[in-house]
């Protein structure tokens, strides 16, 4: 390892992050005791924009980036060819609150890779954090990332620091880390994973009990998925962001659209696009799972393992089940009314509440934020359809489609009809692809 100075550190170290998606808004509200600095504010953290249109920030940033496993899809690999560095506790903890003292950031987001054994290196991140909080008494939040392996008394110890945790489960399946990841494996992910949510759970009883005991892991736990660089399926993906919902109780799950940084011959070629389409549309599935009440069988089937890529998991589910449209918005209950396209979780929530004083029409469902360009083919008002419109299959998906998918189909640019974006092969859509979709075929 070099001999650099911190701010050479800094920039190694902050770079080597950039990979890690897992991190957003903070989702506690917490004010600095008497005598201490910070605050964690729950409408965001991290490059985010809060309700008044403030970006708070944070310092993403790596303990150190040597290590000493060799994830062939990870950049800081120990047998990749880069700059190492690695900060000392304190030099982590001056930096984060000098950024600070200046309104450069609100809040630390820790990550490391694994310095000698995951029992050191979640060491020496406690130690950084203990700096933080109870030198400096800062208050602000920081998000970290237990390591697995980690001894769980030292995991507990990290989750009394920080406002909330993640464990990056990486690839969907053992297969692809014993391939790519030999060094990790399905339980040393999901037995620290386990470990912080029974802990959560322990936590917010004491809380019942004692209003002033320690809070472990206020805002949750989280993980993230490489989306491309294994061929598991959509299908496969939501599956297991399913099941980590449900059995973990987690607050998010993030993708990441793998970026090629490695020429092994096991992953796609440096050069490769990264699958930007796909990790879209898990996140609008991901939406989907948490606030709209469907199950991942519903957005895919064993018959339809991946996403369209011409139309929203939620627009291509209500295409498929056009028996339950359209619907009467006068008399839905919610539940339903999250299923129509054009229709979200707040303005449901203001059709159910406008529709107590009166029936509602089209032009009262636009004020109330319904867009009427999708949901006016799955809805009636009274029992009537929008003025002039033809409810079939076919003017909804033309509708809902892209302008710009529709009109290359149009022009019949086959070259330029978008493709379901993998790093693996795939048969090209063709402009009779294209035509299926438009008749319903796809």
């Amino acid at each position: 390892m070099l001999k650099v100075d911190v701010f050479d550190k800094l920039k190694i170290l902050t770079d080597a992050a950039k990979y890690d998606v897992a991190c957003t808004s903070s989702g506690v509200d917490k004010k600095a005791s008497r005598g201490g600095i910070g605050s964690a504010t729950a409408c965001g953290i991290c490059h985010s924009f809060a309700a008044d249109g403030r970006c708070i920030s944070l310092l993403k940033v790596l303990m150190t980036n040597s290590c000493a496993y060799d994830c062939q899809y990870c950049v800081n690999r120990r047998s990749n060819d880069t700059p190492r560095a690695a900060f000392t506790p304190r030099e982590l903890a001056e930096l984060t609150i000098n950024f600070y003292r200046r309104n450069y950031i609100e809040g630390l987001f820790l990550s490391s890779g694994i310095l000698k054994n995951p029992d050191y290196t979640c060491e020496q991140m406690i130690e950084a954090l203990r700096i933080l909080r109870e030198e400096y008494r800062f208050s602000g939040y920081i998000h970290a990332k237990a390591i697995p392996g980690a001894d769980s008394l030292l995991i507990s110890r990290l989750g009394m620091l920080a406002d909330r945790m993640s464990v990056n489960i990486e690839l969907p399946s053992q297969s692809s880390l014993k391939l790519l990841a030999p060094d990790k494996s399905k339980h040393s992910i999901l037995t620290p994973m386990g470990y912080i949510q029974n802990r959560i759970q322990e936590n917010t009883t004491d809380l019942v009990k004692y209003r002033h005991a320690p809070k472990f892991a206020p805002a949750g736990q989280s993980t993230q998925m490489i989306v491309g660089a294994t061929p598991e399926t959509d299908f496969q993906i939501l599956n297991l962001t399913e099941g980590l919902y449900h059995k973990y109780k987690l607050k998010r799950v993030f993708f990441s659209a793998y970026m090629p940084v490695s020429t092994s011959s096991l992953l796609p070629p440096q050069g490769t696009k990264p699958p930007l389409l796909r990790e879209h549309r898990l996140y609008q599935a991901d939406w989907l799972l948490r606030f709209y009440g469907f199950s991942a069988n519903e957005i895919l089937d064993e018959g339809h393992q991946s996403f369209n890529p011409y139309i929203d998991p939620k627009c291509n589910w209500a295409l498929s089940h056009m028996e339950y449209f359209p619907m009467e918005v006068n008399r839905a209950p919610y539940s339903d009314l999250l299923r129509i396209p054009g229709i979200g979780v707040t303005s449901a929530k203001r059709i159910v509440a406008a529709r107590r004083t009166g029936p509602l029409h089209f032009d009262g469902l636009k004020k109330l934020g319904v867009v009427l360009k999708r949901a006016q083919y799955f809805i009636t008002c009274g029992g009537k359809i929008a003025d002039g419109l033809k409810i079939t299959q076919d003017a909804a998906l033309r509708s809902l489609m892209s302008d710009t998918a529709l009109g290359m189909y149009r022009l019949g640019l086959p070259e330029t009809v978008p493709e379901q974006l993998s790093l693996f092969p795939q048969p090209r859509l063709t402009q009779e692809d294209v035509q299926k979709c438009l008749t319903g075929q796809i």
